[in-house]
């Protein structure tokens, strides 16, 4: 009896495994969720096409892409490092010598006169006391707490602006005054006096040719001379700093003063 003949084997595919249907299923899912997202938010074209053009002009990855520059409309302007910190670190450094300097005084009167640090029409100005440099009647400088400070404030100059002038003007009261010895009148006095400041800052490593020296007698008081508080007052030396270029005093101003809150 013949033996039957068996059916080859089908290639028959196998199918798929289940879990790759599933994983089918939710990319399907997750990129209808990004079209709608997408579809739902708002493109600017231009942004776009500058990101584009830019990143192939610069890393060349995009062959083909369309270069263009970003306009100056959208370009980021970057904040220019602030130069003021260090001339403002200075102004606080005389701020605080200022302080220290009438803390003194106080000590050693009651009624002294304070230095101060103000605004003037182009610059800044600090006042002194005569009685902080000088004795009555007198244009040396002797005293101690005196010379400190202005080396102390001759150190800060050196470190502002090399643009900034200094002024130094000497101020009396309206006391008459005998025309001996050095001093012919209060004129004299002031001016001695003003240029002994002068003469310290000069010694002390300031640039003469960044000073000038002047004095006005007592033609221009802060205070009444009717009283004693009132002459202490108006004996006085000032320093203005103001840049000596005429077209950039705001610049001056701006880069000192305002550096300093004041």
């Amino acid at each position: 009896m013949a033996k039957k003949k068996k059916c080859p084997k089908a290639d028959c595919p196998k199918c798929m495994p289940g879990w790759l249907a599933a994983f089918g299923d939710l990319m399907s899912l997750l990129l209808c969720f990004f079209v709608l997202l997408l579809s739902m938010s708002t493109m600017d074209a231009k942004k776009v096409e500058e990101a584009v053009g830019s990143l192939a002009g610069a890393l060349s990855v995009l062959e083909g892409g369309t270069k263009t520059e970003i306009s100056q409309e959208r370009q980021q302007e970057t904040t220019p490092i602030d130069q003021q910190d260090e001339t403002a670190q200075k102004i606080k450094t005389m701020k605080r010598t200022i302080i220290e300097i009438n803390e003194m005084m106080k000590e050693g009167s009651a009624e002294a006169s304070e230095v101060t640090l103000q605004e003037s029409e182009d610059g800044f100005m600090i006042r002194l006391p005569a009685k902080l440099l000088f004795g009555a009647g007198e244009a040396e400088i002797k005293n101690e707490d005196g010379l400190l400070f202005l080396k102390r404030i001759a150190l800060i100059i050196d470190k502002l602006p090399k643009n900034l002038h200094i002024n130094i003007v000497g101020h009396t009261d309206d006391s008459a005054m005998e025309s001996i010895g050095l001093y012919r009148g209060n004129w004299s006095l002031s001016a001695e006096r003003a240029i002994s400041v002068a003469q310290e800052l000069i010694k002390d490593g300031v640039e003469p040719k960044l000073i000038t020296a002047g004095g006005k007698a007592e033609f221009e008081p802060i205070a009444s001379n009717l009283t004693k508080e009132g002459k202490e007052k108006n004996r006085r030396v000032e320093l203005y700093f103001f840049s000596k270029d005429k077209d950039d005093k705001e610049g001056a101003k701006k880069s000192i003063l305002d550096a300093t809150g004041g």
